[in-house]
Formats: structure tokens, C-alpha cells, sequence
């Protein structure tokens, strides 16, 4: 799946630099940038999740920065835990992530006060984990069962990622909107022996590549550029 989505986006950027040299050859005369906008949103899909999956939780928030034409600086942060609780093996982990990139409209505006958007996008993250002891049973009708421990520890996660969405603005201000992300760990070798359980910005720590998504409400202030 992590190719056909890699695929996908790569697809995605093409139509956007198509778009790009369609505009640059059109007659219409560009769209003066006369604003500067920043957004704050909050993923409410998250605590959503949460109610049907409540070994794993999560809060994400993303902050972008639109200063001229199609590109938009993106900060995103966020914290959450999860926990394993069966028979055989329990333990739990927290962490807090920050995330940094950009997203690169694929449409040109139509006229200065429109700021919907679609867009794709690249991402690099850093997820700071406490993994807790763990206990573990290891049932045997032969020799007995066996119970054991494994120490907590501290890890640090890597990983970058390929973003696509969109955003529509409601009413002034207010938006809403989506995205999809393809996650690729990079330094997943530390996860093998006892993986964290869930990893907020992220997702499973078992996994070396993962699809997820985000749905945000988020609210933008703007102002006016000096001299324009």
C-alpha cells in the first residue's frame, strides 16, 4: 500500500507543477498577494478514534503560515499514549512529537479572497517516547508457565512523510478540511525487541511504513502586507 501511496502523491505534485506552468503561460495577469495568513487547527478525528479504541490516544495540532503564492510553512506538534493489556503481555507508553514542512497548492487562486486549497506536502518528525516496564507470561502446559520483565526506556522516533489534502473556508476564518499522510520510520531497528504499543503522531510502533489520515477545524487570522 506504501507504494501505491507514494505513487499517488508523486502524481499529485506533477499535476501541481503542470498547474503551475499553465498558469505562468495563461494571459490572465497573477493574483497579488496582499496577505499574510496564519491558521491554527486541531485534529478532531483523533479523539473520535479514541472512543472506539481506547488503548490508544492522541491530540495533534498544526500550524501553517501562508506568505506568497501557493506555499504554506507548516509546524505541527501534538502528545498521546498507549497501552498493551492481554494474558500475555502488558505495558504501556507516552510521548510527545513535533513535526515540520511545507504544502505546495495544487490550484492556482481565483481571486484574492479565495483561500481554499489542495495541496501535497512533505513532513519530517520527531517523536520523543517513555516506554514503561512490561511483564509478560508465557503459558506452557509442558514445562509451566513463565512470567518475566522487561525494563522501560527512553527512545527517539524519526520519520518523514508524504502529505495530500484539501481545505475549504466555511465562513471568515473558519475552515475545515483533510489529510492523508504516508509515514515512513526511519529508524525503526530500536523498536525491535519491545515496540512502544502506539505512537501519537504516528501510529503503530511495529510498522516501518504507515497510512493515516487527520481532520481538522482550524481558524485563520490574516494581515496586510506593508506597502501593498
Amino acid at each position: 500500500m506504501s507504494k501505491y501511496f507514494t505513487s499517488i502523491l508523486f502524481l499529485l505534485f506533477s499535476i501541481s507543477l503542470y498547474a503551475q506552468d499553465d498558469e505562468e503561460e495563461s494571459e490572465k495577469p497573477p493574483i497579488t498577494d496582499s496577505f499574510y495568513q496564519l491558521r491554527l487547527g486541531f485534529d478532531i478525528s483523533k479523539p473520535i478514534i479514541t472512543n472506539f479504541v481506547p488503548e490508544r490516544q492522541a491530540y495533534e495540532f498544526e500550524l501553517d503560515f501562508f506568505k506568497k503564492k501557493d506555499m504554506y510553512y507548516v509546524a505541527e506538534g501534538g502528545w498521546g499514549r498507549g497501552y498493551q493489556d492481554s494474558a500475555y503481555l502488558n505495558y504501556s507508553s507516552k510521548n510527545t512529537f513535533f513535526k515540520l514542512g511545507i504544502n505546495k497548492g495544487l490550484f492556482p487562486r481565483l481571486f484574492p479572497q479565495d483561500w481554499d486549497q489542495a495541496y501535497v506536502g512533505l513532513r519530517y518528525a520527531i517523536a520523543f517516547i517513555d516506554r514503561s516496564p512490561a511483564t509478560y507470561t508465557i503459558f506452557d502446559s509442558f514445562w509451566g508457565n513463565t512470567t518475566g520483565y522487561v525494563p522501560g526506556k527512553s527512545l527517539t522516533a524519526h520519520w518523514f512523510e508524504l502529505t495530500g489534502g484539501m481545505k475549504v473556508e466555511l465562513f471568515k476564518g473558519l475552515f475545515t478540511g483533510w489529510t492523508i499522510r504516508g509515514k515512513f520510520l526511519l529508524n525503526g531497528k530500536q523498536f525491535k525487541d519491545l515496540p512502544p504499543p502506539y505512537v501519537a503522531g504516528y501510529g503503530r510502533g511495529d510498522k516501518n511504513s504507515i497510512f493515516d489520515f487527520n481532520f481538522y477545524i482550524s481558524y485563520a487570522i490574516r494581515w496586510k502586507k506593508k506597502g501593498l
